[in-house]
């Protein structure tokens, strides 16, 4: 048992009346002391159910970071003018929505954008489909590639991904606190605002409930991060919806606005995609990027609806003129540039040049 961790238990677990939240030390050294496993199995389930109840603050999130940081693995800086483009999607998966962060990150990629992704396996709890099994759908293992192959896809291909199980397995033994105890733990929320890139980025993260982008809004803030993309987007990921006003919030040096954007007025309000199996989801963004069906293809306005909104976005960060970040009269430009990659092949031949750079020989 671990009598340190056991105080900052009692700190946080001790009911409303005299309970109180970590300050960032704290937070960081309770992190650390799961991780390590230091703790002790009692100890780790009862303080992330007691901080699901507490409810974490921006500060608390703030200092697990550091532990992140501390313990995980790091990505180096990759040359470039362009922030890499970090996409926080929720760990335990989709289950009723078609993803489509990958169909998006491909698009960016060929755009000339560096993007990073990370996951696991399926967890609780949601169970849904993961991203490791859609790149696997895909013709891409990142559960056997290196950590070496996971800097060298980056800076050569400008798309990567970080297999936690793998890369950073310290996470793993937390996983299974999640079908235990029943309920998402704040680690849920600390996974959408970590990142392993060490050079300048641009935070992408979904939310459900406005609460928790504040929370996740107060800890980059200690970070110092103020570059960032928050949207309320299908089960908690960064997809815009087609079916409601899309709700976002554009983070930059010195300012924060929120867009709301209405896909009825752009001409792409429609039922959300449905999810299938990730064969089926496979085939369905294959058959799309190789231009089966042409422009009648049934994913066609979903996928071109998210790429252009974060084509749009990622184009104004660092501007100088302050009416970019919400000016949504060019947004119809990058739709259109979008659906030109996409017609052009270009994302296909992302795809296909990232398996050919992670072909791994058979063990």
């Amino acid at each position: 048992m671990s009598k340190v961790f056991r105080e900052l238990l009692k700190t946080i677990g001790s009911g409303p009346h005299t309970g109180k939240n970590l300050d960032r030390s704290q937070a960081a050294e309770a992190m650390r002391l799961m991780l390590t496993q230091a703790a002790t199995p009692a100890q780790i389930g009862a303080f992330l159910i007691a901080h699901r109840i507490k409810r974490p603050t921006g500060e608390e999130l703030a200092g697990m970071l550091d532990a992140y940081a501390e313990l995980g693995p790091r990505l180096g800086p990759i040359e470039g003018d362009r922030p890499l483009v970090s996409f926080g999607i929720p760990y335990d998966g989709r289950s009723r929505t078609a993803p489509l962060g990958i169909a998006t990150g491909l698009i960016l990629a060929a755009a000339g954008f560096s993007l990073l992704f990370h996951g696991g396996d399926r967890m609780a709890t949601k169970y849904g489909i993961t991203l490791t099994e859609l790149w696997q759908a895909l013709g891409l293992d990142w559960t056997r590639a290196s950590w070496e192959q996971v800097e060298r896809c980056l800076a050569e291909q400008g798309l990567t991904y970080c297999y936690l199980p793998k890369h950073f397995p310290e996470t793993l033994p937390l996983a299974a606190y999640r079908d235990e105890i029943g309920k998402r733990p704040p680690l849920a929320t600390l996974e959408l605002l970590w990142s392993p890139y060490q050079g300048p980025q641009h935070r992408v993260m979904g939310f459900v409930h406005p609460p928790t982008e504040q929370m996740m809004r107060d800890a980059l803030a200690l970070h110092q991060i103020e570059s960032f993309t928050t949207v309320k987007g299908l089960e908690g990921s960064p997809d815009l919806p087609h079916d409601r006003t899309v709700i976002t919030g554009l983070g930059q040096p010195g300012r924060f606005d929120r867009l709301c954007l209405n896909p009825w007025d752009l001409g792409y309000s429609q039922s959300n995609l449905p999810l299938g199996t990730a064969a089926e989801w496979a085939e369905n963004l294959s058959s799309l990027f190789q231009g089966s069906h042409g422009q009648d293809h049934p994913w066609r306005t979903s996928v071109i609806w998210n790429a252009g909104f974060y084509l749009w976005r990622l184009n104004s960060v660092g501007s100088d003129r302050p009416d970019d970040f919400t000016d949504q009269t060019s947004l119809k430009d990058y739709l259109a540039q979008a659906a030109t990659i996409v017609d052009q092949g270009l994302a296909w031949q992302k795809l296909l040049d990232l398996r050919s750079h992670l072909a791994i020989a058979p063990e």
